[in-house]
């Protein structure tokens, strides 16, 4: 099957029109491109079927494009989802009318925010703003405020807590939500739980919850503070911990705990646990059981240098300092012997966690302001 003259010619003059990005409507079989002027149009009349004659309009864009008449080339899809497209490529592939090529130039590390805008306007798609805000160039740029912008719009149809939390975590970047867009975020979490986590791992020190700081706070915020100038990073964390955002991050993590909805939820939570009580483990992520985890703690307590010299201070025990120790080796080793043969999901998976979780959150709870709440 050829094109027919019209669209043939139709087609051509618009490509040497040097368009930034092309799109092809398939149900209405209508191809349109992005020019700085405006928006082209062309309706497509095709002489056979319309999924072939679809085929040889991205024969000719591709042919022309990239010098391949085969269409979008095989190897491309191969990187689509990789990020590993050639910088000097992305406006090329944009210039296709394939959503994997715009798949690509969305995953790539070169992406800029002019690039953002021209794939955006060529695909509009959660997964494709989740990607782009996934580069510091969108965030910083001009598309970033509108990509979050429709990732909050669209958060309500979002099925699976992993990509609630992703796209959470990703429109509360510095500069894309105002103070009331965020507070709203808030809101909407205490019916789902899974945003909570988005906001621990986006701003773990900013969340919008008004909690006092430990009554432990007043008084060893100076010595803390002298201890951490003079390298203790132990001390850093432990003030970080006791003052009043620290304590709604606790607060934070109870909420998800009291009822996360599957395996995932779980394990991310543990991980920006660790994460926020890095400090405490300067040797990195441990890959331990929870009772593995406390024996360690005490035989650390006893060894560290800077544990020893906040266990001189006033008011601070060895079981708060311990907490701080096994907080930051949280992870998969924890809940392992519950997931490793289990898809339990819901209250099923809450059951078979309550024999760990209940001594995790009693270590936590060491740390918190109103450890009886």
């Amino acid at each position: 099957m050829e094109l027919s003259s019209q669209d043939t010619l139709r087609l051509n003059v618009l490509l040497a029109s040097r368009p930034l990005a092309i799109r092809i409507h398939e149900s209405s079989m209508t191809v349109f491109g992005l020019s700085p002027k405006g928006e082209a149009q062309i309706q497509l009349n095709p002489t056979g079927r319309d999924d072939q004659y679809l085929k040889r309009v991205k024969e000719l864009l591709s042919g022309h494009v990239l010098g391949s008449p085969g269409g979008y080339p095989v190897y491309l899809q191969r990187w689509t989802r990789m990020g590993q497209m050639r910088d000097d490529s992305l406006e090329q592939l944009l210039l296709l009318g394939e959503p994997e090529a715009v798949v690509a130039t969305v995953c790539a590390q070169g992406l800029t925010d002019e690039l953002a805008r021209r794939a955006w306007w060529a695909m509009e798609d959660a997964t494709n703003a989740r990607h782009m805000l996934g580069k510091a160039a969108v965030v910083e740029g001009r598309m970033g405020p509108v990509l979050a912008a429709y990732l909050v719009e669209h958060l309500p149809f979002e099925a699976e807590p992993e990509q609630q939390i992703e796209t959470v975590r990703l429109v509360l970047q510095d500069g894309l939500l105002d103070r009331a867009e965020i507070e709203g975020l808030w809101r909407k979490a205490q019916r789902k739980p899974a945003y909570y986590v988005g906001f621990l791992a986006a701003r773990p020190d900013d969340l919008p919850e008004t909690v006092d700081a430990h009554p432990l706070h007043a008084g060893l915020a100076e010595p803390l503070a002298r201890l951490a100038g003079h390298g203790n990073a132990l001390a850093g964390l432990l003030a970080r911990t006791l003052a009043a955002p620290g304590q709604a991050f606790i607060e934070t993590v109870f909420r998800v705990f009291d009822k996360p909805s599957n395996q995932e939820v779980v394990n991310l939570t543990l991980d920006y646990i660790a994460d926020y009580f890095a400090a405490a483990r300067p040797q990195g992520r441990a890959d331990a059981t929870l009772e593995a985890l406390q024996a360690e703690a005490c035989d650390w307590l006893a060894a560290d240098d800077a544990a020893r010299a906040l266990g001189v201070l006033p008011g601070i025990d060895a079981a708060q300092l311990m907490a701080l120790r096994v907080m930051a080796g949280l992870g998969y080793g924890v809940v392992r012997p519950v997931f490793r043969d289990s898809t339990a999901i819901g209250s099923l998976m809450r059951r078979k966690l309550q024999p760990m979780l209940t001594p995790l959150l009693a270590q936590l709870a060491l740390l918190r302001a109103r450890p009886g709440r």
